[in-house]
């Protein structure tokens, strides 16, 4: 995912777009990891402004080859919707399991599957009819609907679906609308289903909505990349290493790398003087990240460093709260997201 970053700041336009589609197609492969990391009780939601049907689009990108030749997709995504505050992950990972029990539902039969996205107003009666608990209050909230053509459930069916590991399907996966119905709660939403034998299944969604005035996108990216000063970056992989020190000095900065943490301290020993900053990562042969954090700040208790892992942040950082750090930046990462978390710590003027 770094090389693909790289070459699209190096290609002209027409080429970086493919380079590009490599690193959507590894995010998604990341964002597959990161749900595991969650089930394991690894991960925590990462919350932001989110552009729902947005999200719809990405992920019909990903699966919409899987869901059969012979089903027509109907799309009603109108254009200014309100924002949800949600972890683009895991809603992309409702969206996917959502579309793809659609699509087997209608069991290789001709069909259709439509995905609706509105504004509702939600009143007492509605939450009473929903999945499970429903803790939420009646208001404005965005919601998601797909609606499949298929065989429909009865009752009993119903009663089960978000059972873990219930399936009807010899090849289900099982665990696929038990992660729905937990993620949408996590998001402070609800979940109601409509089905009957022979007339297709509804599964309509509802997420908070963002007022108006704060549904704002996230800041872009700086556009200026440059810098300057000696990086120190400390990991096993030698792909990381060299990803991360292409990128740096394609923008003007000096990179010492190291392939474990012993083998960091030492360099660090030697040339403490001239590093701004570490980018450290945790896991480690000979000596791990948190031994080796220990040791730099031995030596040079000012350093800033940023912890490098695949673990999400919330999970890093609540191990490091006795020696605080100077920022995170979770694997697998572009280019443009080492640069500008490189040039956040480095401007901030905070050393750890």
């Amino acid at each position: 995912m770094g090389n693909s970053s790289l070459l699209a700041s190096l290609l002209p336009p027409a080429e970086a777009a493919l380079a590009e589609e490599i690193v959507k197609t590894s995010e998604r492969a990341a964002h597959l990891t990161h749900q595991m990391l969650a089930y394991a009780g690894q991960g925590r939601f990462q919350l932001s402004p989110l552009d729902l049907a947005h999200e719809v689009r990405e992920v019909l990108a990903v699966v919409k080859s899987s869901i059969g030749a012979n089903v027509a997709l109907h799309l009603d995504l109108p254009a200014g919707l309100p924002l949800i505050e949600a972890d683009p992950g895991q809603i992309q990972q409702v969206i996917m399991n959502l579309v793809i029990n659609a699509g087997e539902a209608l069991d290789g039969k001709p069909g259709s599957i439509t995905i609706r996205a509105s504004v509702q107003e939600v009143d007492s009666s509605f939450l009473a009819q929903t999945f499970g608990p429903s803790p939420i209050e009646p208001g404005r909230y965005l919601s998601l609907e797909v609606h499949d053509t298929g065989s429909g459930m009865n009752e009993e069916t119903q009663a089960k679906i978000f059972d873990p590991f219930f399936t009807t399907k010899f090849t289900g996966r099982g665990l696929g609308l038990a992660a729905v119905s937990g993620i949408i709660r996590g998001h402070k939403g609800a979940l109601k289903v409509y089905s009957k034998p022979g007339q297709g299944t509804s599964f309509n969604i509802i997420f908070p909505a963002m007022p108006v005035a704060t549904a704002a996108a996230p800041s872009a990216v700086p556009k200026n990349m440059e810098g300057s000063g000696t990086v120190l970056v400390i990991d096993d992989e030698a792909m990381v290493r060299n990803v991360a020190k292409a990128v740096l000095e394609s923008r003007g900065y000096q990179v010492l790398v190291a392939e474990n943490g012993m083998a960091g301290v030492e360099l660090f020993e030697t040339a403490h003087r001239y590093i701004a900053l570490v980018v450290l990562d945790l896991t480690m042969p000979l000596m791990g990240g948190e031994e080796a954090l220990t040791r730099l700040r031995r030596i040079r208790a000012d350093i800033p460093v940023i912890l490098s892992s695949g673990y999400n942040e919330a999970e890093i950082l609540r191990r490091f709260t006795a020696q605080p750090v100077a920022g995170f930046i979770q694997k697998p990462y572009t280019a443009t997201r080492l640069l500008t978390k490189i040039q956040e710590v480095l401007q901030s003027g905070v050393p750890s």
